[in-house]
């Protein structure tokens, strides 16, 4: 299985752009001895609309334009379920073990995505009702793929 974050605009370089690539790297090398074939990240253009609705509804177009076919598609949503790392894991498992070739993670842009995209989501996801930078949100959510990971694979680094 596939797993991939489709996130509205850059990192820049710095420290934040750093660590995502450090969590990256090291969910998708203990992701191979799971099953996990990639985790890569598709950085999706902000959009340059004037007025939000349509920024939205470009930005969601173009989410939906890289997610794979079959892919479980979950949203970033301070609205969504709050999950905890071990049923974060316990998801992908059963998601990778009913055959889906991918599970990709949006993270909208300023405006958040368009009602459509929302809609069609396998899970809405929350890291609480707190508003994080989005590229905190990156950061964390690779951290938690690599949590995961770590958890189905019997590694040490989740201790509950």
């Amino acid at each position: 299985m596939r797993v991939l974050i489709a996130a509205v605009g850059r990192l820049k370089q710095g420290p934040e752009r750093e660590l995502a690539e450090r969590y990256r790297k090291r969910a998708a090398d203990v992701g191979r001895m799971i099953g996990w074939q990639a985790c890569d990240i598709i950085e999706i253009r902000d959009s340059r609309a004037d007025n939000p609705e349509r920024r939205m509804l470009e930005e969601s177009i173009a989410i939906a334009n890289v997610v794979p076919d079959r892919a479980v598609t979950v949203i970033l949503d301070d609205r969504g379920e709050s999950l905890s790392s071990a049923a974060l894991a316990d998801r992908l498992q059963d998601w990778r073990a009913a055959g889906r070739p991918a599970a990709i993670f949006i993270v909208g842009g300023a405006d958040g995505v368009a009602a459509s995209l929302r809609e069609k989501a396998d899970l809405a996801l929350s890291f609480g009702a707190l508003t994080w930078p989005h590229q905190l949100v990156r950061v964390m959510l690779l951290e938690q793929l690599y949590r995961a990971a770590t958890i189905l694979s019997g590694h040490p680094y989740h201790r509950a």
